[in-house]
């Protein structure tokens, strides 16, 4: 199943789409996709509305796709997950998962414009794989507990300044904290639809050339082991979005190649969950 949420920022509707594409109306359902939702079984509902057919058509022809789920508690970020992304940037292969925190304000919707900082010299792109959690994830015991915990999953651009995240700060957050640096979407899709999320391709290209073209299966941490390790770390709650890494291709690993400028256009796509689009425009 798709969740989605179309409209304005902030005016945002709640629908699902059905099989073949046309989107149902989740207002009487709940008022947003939210963790509240997440957490009171609301996939659940929803897809069972869905086949009871019960749900009025909603035309959105022509209107924007907002972020597939509203306002996250907090977006986590795992660094150096590809093993061909550590060897393009000459990091070594972390034995144990590298964490960051982006600022949730940064999720915008996959088709929103993106803003290059300003004074910013080295804006970068990365398609990533996200989870959305839908239900609290706390000192999970195994791996194996953290499917239970996943809502669904969704495309990720965990869009980076290089020269702010690795040369103005000990940490990386001014880097990857700009604003609009998270476009989500533009589906949230449940597990059974996505299938097991380490066989997905991730591809990103830049004004139609091919930047990156990777694979799920070579992550470092697979996604049911790194919900089990932020789990041991902090809660994990419903709504939050887990940003499970990049693979090779981005602009700090290929010599001579440039970063991204005003005008710029980014699409990415990751198998089975959608598309992605976005101008890049100076702040």
């Amino acid at each position: 199943m798709k969740l989605v949420r179309i409209g304005m920022p902030g005016e945002e509707t709640p629908a699902v789409l059905g099989e073949d594409g046309a989107a149902f109306d989740l207002r009487g359902l709940t008022a947003d996709i939210d963790g509240a939702f997440l957490a009171s079984g609301g996939t659940d509902r929803a897809a069972r509305a869905l086949a009871q057919g019960g749900l009025p058509l909603l035309d959105i022809t022509g209107l924007r796709i907002g972020a597939p789920v509203a306002r996250p508690g907090k977006v986590v970020c795992v660094g150096l997950n590809y093993r061909d992304h550590a060897e393009e940037t000459g990091a070594p292969v972390p034995e144990r998962p590298v964490v960051f925190l982006k600022d949730p304000s940064t999720v915008v919707g996959p088709y929103d414009h993106v803003l290059i900082p300003r004074g910013s010299a080295r804006t970068d792109w990365e398609v990533e794989l996200a989870v959305v959690i839908g239900r609290e994830a706390r000192y999970l015991a195994t791996p194996a507990e953290a499917p239970a915990h996943i809502a669904g999953y969704s495309v990720s651009h965990d869009v980076s300044e290089r020269e702010f995240q690795l040369e103005f700060s000990a940490q990386w957050d001014l880097g990857k904290s700009c604003e609009t640096f998270n476009p989500l979407g533009p589906w949230l899709v449940t597990p059974d639809e996505t299938g097991d999320p380490q066989n997905l391709g991730l591809r990103l290209t830049v004004n139609g050339e091919t930047r990156q073209n990777g694979h799920t299966g070579n992550m470092v941490f697979d996604v049911a082991h790194l919900v089990w390790f932020l789990s041991q770390y902090m809660v994990l709650h419903p709504g939050d979005v887990i940003n499970t890494g990049t693979p090779a291709g981005v602009a700090l690993g290929l010599p001579h190649t440039p970063y991204l400028r005003a005008g710029d256009v980014v699409e990415l796509s990751v198998d089975g969950l959608g598309t992605q689009r976005q101008t890049f425009l100076d702040a």
